[in-house]
């Protein structure tokens, strides 16, 4: 795995991580606080977060190939250490989405859940979006300043 019409293919797939992991996370959040959002959001939500779990050690494995282009400087090796632990958010929010929809199927089929399990269902969706979310945006800042470096960082003179 090495380009897509001349760019990176590590690239393409951070953009799609980038954009998948939030909107998976606010939509666990929410599907897991309000009914009626779960009602129509649940399944849309395991798709995503299972999408994110299938993408991201592509996305690593891409990055390995890119590294080999980019040189040696210490913000790359920051950022590659942090991409390596992204599996360990994209599977806690996976599991929460799909702890969300075991209690959607159970409460559609008139079965009764107990309000301790509906809090520690919503708890768990809220940890594992928030930590997944601030886990994309540490790796993808680490990410742009490993290319980047301090571009745009000094003052004119």
């Amino acid at each position: 795995m090495s380009t897509l019409n001349g760019l990176p293919v590590h690239i393409l797939l951070v953009h799609l991580i980038v954009v998948l992991v939030p909107l998976t996370a606010i939509s666990v959040t929410l599907s897991a606080l309000w009914p009626s959002v779960r009602q129509r959001l649940v399944w849309p939500t395991v798709f995503f977060a299972v999408v994110v779990v299938i993408l991201t050690p592509i996305t690593t494995e891409a990055g390995e190939w890119l590294e080999q282009f980019i040189g040696e400087n210490p913000h790359l090796q920051n950022h590659i250490q942090l991409g390596e632990t992204f599996l360990y958010f994209a599977v806690p929010l996976l599991i929460a989405a799909v702890l969300v929809a075991i209690m959607h199927v159970r409460l559609a089929r008139g079965h009764t859940v107990s309000r301790l399990i509906i809090g520690a269902v919503a708890v768990v969706a809220i940890a594992a979006s928030v930590a997944a979310s601030v886990q994309v945006y540490r790796i993808g800042e680490s990410g742009s300043r490993a290319v980047w470096g301090g571009v745009g960082t000094q003052s004119a003179s």
